[in-house]
């Protein structure tokens, strides 16, 4: 029954099909995981005096003022009405629901349940869900704000408190979804489901079984049943995703790799030559490294470290030892042997091309002198070096001619995008495989290039690399298959970046001193926040700037005597190559962009940043942002630009203020915003109840644990079929 349409069990029209489609609720299995965001509870009520932008309430009263219209831009029909008590009123907007507006007319009274909006003309309840009391739940006397909690004999719902709340979307409301779950479990929704977790697990820790769990979260009678049915999902969530890890890294130790017999102590030897002088943090990186890559089995580690904190000098040094040392491999009776043919090969995919041209210029620097060839691939440019009429330069060459060096071994180290996991892009001895902003990139396209064939048929060792700061427990659950190195220390010299939070009057003084900046000969980001609102609700807010405008702006109002460019992800990628590239000469002074900066660009003479509409995004994010003008030798200065009025927003600025620590403010971002922002999104494929777990490390080490005794005594399942079928649905579904 799990896997039926819901059409076939219930009656839809056209209009709730869609609707449903579009929140990806297509069979019964779907409409039971759409898990409530939130609950609206009768003996919380919200009070008028203490509402604020972002509350979530629950408030009673009556309809007044109703009136369908429709939004000054887009022209889309819209509800509207006040809902009134003898205290006051307060606005109630629903977007695209205009058929409110006839089901409950002037003078209805209302139970309403939603999130508090605020705009120039004050605060508003938006698109709440609502539903029809015969009576007010307390007495009228009283304001219908105040708490009680003894007679709830007067609402639709006596036996409960908790009304469960829902995402959802246009031609289907809250109340809808929670009716349509109600039908199906009557039909018996319930009756035959198969509970993934195996019950010793499930009596370990104390956990609902998944029929009881689903009841509970659905139609809970008390906060007891909400908490224990959203632990036992977390708990499932985590758990099958370290099933996944653990099955992951047992099968990489079954595999065979190069043993690469080198030391420590040459590698930071590499980078003294160099004039590097390691922190004690690279250096313990570069020997856990070192000795992975001594093991017979392939290393998989997690190089992660803050902005500037020196992973790409880790990265040269593991890669020149890896290529200047005579490996070794055991042979089919288990002996291990030493084997003579020539170089090892060290392959470096970066995620944008532009990163990927800055780590070739950096690579030749590093390895000028040393007789070690390298190799540049992306979508449209080949460059060897060093070249042969000039020694210190590259030079470029065709692709084929490229291709057919890397592939007899005469390219030590090639360094390009996804363009290296092309089939014809082949090694012929591949030891080493380094994956920058690794979150970028699908654990398909990773595994895709440690796999590359060579002659003995052994998988390069991975070495992963993130300036993205990320909490310890989310890093043992997204990364659960790789081992973990933290660069936590700065290398000296690196001045402090200045941070100053700029509310909107305080502009032209933060021009002026961007303008000192600029008559020195320093250049300048300025960020503005992508706009994705429907234009029914910018009408209803302050609009964010746009790159386009504001560039515009900027140059015929402020920055007149300066150039000005544009970069955003909707232009063509040659286009932004040639601005970046005309940024890195100097050729242009301001580069107004969205977040296609974040990550890896280098232009030391950038000492300036201004990101506009700060409070939308997360502090991780800000702080890799204001990472971007960490490059240079002159002191740096960011400016964050903000009018918000939340309290949460102004503590999440002032914590980036007084914080240059990334590990420290990702793990306050897991609090305030949760972990999207620290994973890329949609690569980490865990859901909201998801990310509760992972803020809590106890669970999350459970988990943990749970599934490594799992797979260390039965890697493939076997012994548990349901707990097989599961892995192997989820696994479907997050394929990438």
């Amino acid at each position: 029954m799990l896997a039926h349409p819901i059409e076939k069990m219930i009656r839809l029209d056209s209009a709730h099909k869609a609707a449903l489609k579009k929140l990806g609720l297509i069979s019964v299995a779907d409409i039971l995981y759409h898990f409530p965001t939130r609950y609206a509870d009768i003996r919380e009520l919200g009070d008028t005096a203490t509402l604020a932008i972002g509350q979530d309430v629950t408030l009673y009263g009556k309809l007044s003022g109703v009136k369908l219209r429709k939004a000054w831009r887009s022209k889309v029909p819209m509800a509207e009405a006040y809902l009134e008590d003898h205290r006051g009123r307060i606005k109630v907007i629903w977007f695209n629901q205009a058929y409110i507006a006839k089901m409950y007319p002037e003078g209805s009274l209302v139970k309403l349940s939603g999130k508090i909006s605020g705009s120039k003309q004050g605060l508003y309840l938006s698109n709440p869900d609502i539903g029809k009391i015969t009576d007010m739940p307390i007495d009228t006397h009283d304001s219908l704000f105040a708490q009680k909690k003894e007679d709830s004999s007067q609402l639709e719902n006596p036996s409960e408190f908790l009304t469960p709340v829902y995402r959802e979307t246009k031609g289907v409301t809250s109340r809808f979804i929670l009716h349509t779950i109600q039908k199906l479990v009557t039909q018996g929704a319930l009756t035959q489901i198969e509970d993934p977790i195996p019950e010793t697990i499930l009596e370990k820790y104390h956990l609902p079984d998944l029929k009881k769990a689903l009841t509970y979260i659905h139609f809970p009678k008390s906060s007891d049943h909400v908490t224990a049915a959203r632990k036992r999902f977390a708990f499932e969530e985590i758990f099958f995703i370290q099933l996944t890890k653990a099955r992951d890294r047992a099968k990489t130790k079954e595999t065979p790799a190069y043993s690469i017999k080198s030391s420590p102590k040459s590698a930071v030897a590499f980078l003294e030559e160099k004039g590097i002088e390691p922190t004690k943090a690279q250096e313990k990186a570069i020997t856990s490294i070192v000795e992975d890559i001594q093991k017979i089995h392939p290393m998989s580690r997690l190089l992660e470290g803050d902005v500037g904190s020196g992973k790409t000098a880790v990265a040269a040094a593991c890669a020149y030892t890896t290529i200047t040392t005579r490996p070794s491999f055991i042979d089919q009776k288990g002996k291990q042997v030493e084997q003579d043919f020539g170089t090892l090969q060290v392959a470096y995919m970066a995620p944008t091309e532009i990163l990927a041209h800055q780590h070739f210029e950096s690579f030749c620097e590093f390895f000028t002198g040393t007789g070690i060839s390298l190799g540049l691939i992306t979508g449209d440019t080949c460059l060897k070096y060093p070249s042969k009429s000039r020694p210190n330069e590259a030079t470029k060459i065709s692709k084929n001619q490229l291709l057919k060096w890397v592939q007899n071994g005469e390219i030590a180290i090639v360094i390009g995008t996804h363009a290296l996991i092309q089939k014809k892009v082949q090694f012929k001895h591949l030891g080493l495989v380094i994956v920058d902003e690794q979150h970028r990139f699908g654990i398909k396209q990773r595994k895709e290039l440690a796999q590359k064939s060579n002659d003995f048929g052994k998988v390069a060792h991975l070495l992963s690399m993130t300036a993205t700061p990320i909490p310890r427990t989310l890093a043992l659950t997204i990364y659960g298959d790789l081992d973990l190195t933290i660069l936590d220390e700065m290398p000296p010299g690196r001045k402090k970046i200045i941070t100053e939070i700029i509310a909107p009057h305080a502009r032209e003084k933060m021009y002026a001193e961007v303008k000192k900046e600029l008559d020195l000969g320093r250049q300048a980001y300025v960020i503005c926040p992508r706009i994705d609102e429907p234009d029914e609700e910018e009408a209803q807010k302050k609009i964010q700037r746009s790159v386009v405008a504001e560039a515009k702006r900027l140059q015929e109002n402020i920055f007149q005597k300066w150039k000005v460019g544009v970069l955003h992800g909707k232009m063509r990628p040659a286009e932004k190559e040639k601005v970046m590239r005309d940024f890195s000469n100097s050729k242009i002074d301001i580069l107004v962009s969205t977040t296609v900066i974040e990550v890896g660009v280098n232009v030391p003479n950038a000492s300036v940043i201004i990101i506009e509409g700060a409070e939308r995004f997360g502090l991780s994010q800000l702080h890799q942002l204001r990472g971007r003008v960490l490059r240079g030798t002159h002191q740096p200065y960011c400016y964050i630009v903000s009018d918000t009025e939340s309290e949460n927003s102004v503590k999440r600025l002032l914590a980036l203020k007084k914080s240059s620590n990334g590990f420290e403010l990702a793990e306050q971002d897991l609090l305030f915003r949760g972990a999207g922002e620290l994973t890329g999104g949609k690569q980490s494929g865990i859901t909201d109840i998801g990310m509760e777990a992972i803020k809590n490390i106890k669970l999350v080490e459970a988990a943990r644990k749970e599934a490594q005794e799992i797979i260390k005594k039965d890697t493939d399942l076997r012994s548990l079929p349901q707990v097989q079928k599961e892995l192997l649905k989820r696994e479907s579904i997050h394929l990438e």
